[in-house]
Parts: C-alpha cells; sequence; structure tokens
C-alpha cells in the first residue's frame, strides 16, 4: 500500500495545488463585476483569464477526485454488489474505458501543446490575445497523472478481489453531508449501543 499511498500523496498535493484556482477564480470574477457595472470599465483579459483557471482546475484536479473517490458513479446497483465483484468490475472496466481514454487525452494532448507552443498559441476570443500555450501544456500532464493515479487504483481492486475489502484510502476534506451523517450516526450509536 506504500506504493498507492505515494501515489495518492501526489495526486492529493496537485489537487490541492490547483484548488486555489478557485480563489483566484472568486477574486476575478468580483474584480471584473466591480469594473464593469461599479466603474464601467471592463477588462480585456478577465474573461480568458477565467476560462483558464477553471479549465486548469477541472484537468489538474481529476486524479484528486479519483483518488477521493469522489468522481461522479451512476453506482445505484453497482454498491449492492459485494466488494469482491464491486472490484472485479472495476479492474476489468479501468482497462476497457478508462485507460484507453487516459492515453488519449495524454498522447493528443501533447500533440494540441507543441503544436500550441510552436505557433506560440493565443486567445481569438478577447483583444488581449492571452498566450494560452501555457494552459494547454496541463492537458497532457493531466492525462499522465490520471494514468498513474488509475495504476494505483488498479492495485486497490486487486487487493479488495483478494481481501474483500476496500483498502483505505489516505484522508482529505469531506463533505459537509459525509460529516453529518458520520455524526448522526455516532449520536444514534451513542443513544442504542446494541444498533450498527
Amino acid at each position: 500500500m506504500k506504493f498507492v499511498h505515494s501515489i495518492e500523496g501526489l495526486s492529493l498535493w496537485v489537487g490541492r495545488a490547483f484548488g486555489w484556482c478557485i480563489l483566484i477564480l472568486t477574486l476575478s470574477v468580483s474584480y471584473e463585476v466591480f469594473v464593469r457595472y461599479v466603474l464601467n470599465a471592463p477588462t480585456v483579459w478577465a474573461f480568458d483569464m477565467m476560462i483558464q483557471m477553471y479549465g486548469a482546475l477541472f484537468l489538474m484536479c481529476g486524479a484528486y477526485a479519483l483518488a477521493q473517490d469522489t468522481h461522479v458513479r451512476a453506482d445505484v446497483i453497482y454498491r449492492l454488489l459485494p466488494i469482491k465483484v464491486q472490484a472485479g468490475l472495476d479492474f476489468l472496466l479501468y482497462f476497457l474505458f478508462f485507460f484507453p481514454g487516459v492515453l488519449a487525452l495524454a498522447w493528443y494532448g501533447y500533440e494540441i501543446a507543441s503544436d500550441s507552443w510552436r505557433y506560440r498559441e493565443v486567445s481569438f476570443n478577447s483583444p488581449a490575445s492571452i498566450q494560452i500555450y501555457f494552459f494547454k501544456s496541463l492537458i497532457p500532464v493531466a492525462g499522465v497523472l490520471l494514468l498513474i493515479q488509475g495504476s494505483a487504483e488498479l492495485v486497490r481492486c486487486v487487493k479488495a478481489m483478494r481481501t474483500g475489502a476496500w483498502p483505505e484510502r489516505l484522508a482529505d476534506v469531506k463533505e459537509t453531508e459525509d460529516l453529518l451523517s458520520e455524526s448522526d450516526l455516532a449520536e444514534i450509536r451513542a443513544i442504542h449501543p446494541g444498533k450498527k
């Protein structure tokens, strides 16, 4: 599990680092709204910067979401299956869909980024002509990070198929509803000690 947790640690670090894009987005939108509607002096750069920050956040937090098992999943039937079956199904689906898609992202992302660097591509959405080749460099990086995290998920699946229990993940921020449900369960257990 050291291998899995070291990869998860990398994914968590990258996700937390790019999570700061949310603050930049919030500040830039607030600034743009203020100068546009209060001072009547809109910027030429804010729109492009917001797109790039959101895109960077979306791309670079994919491995984080996978490491925390917070990605969207249609698990109405899946969650009812035994853990060994869940792990086997995940293992198969990683090879059928995840890895081919992520390999395509990394491969073609590299081509897109290298073309963008060669042309010194700029945004055509605004008169500011903001450079976007830095942003496009994140596409293959995100693909590689997803490949690395996907390999850790395969190890996790193999361990679950062998033991019948999912290995623990590195803990990070929890959703409020998860915290509330945990505290509710603790309160129920305190009132009714024999109940699960």
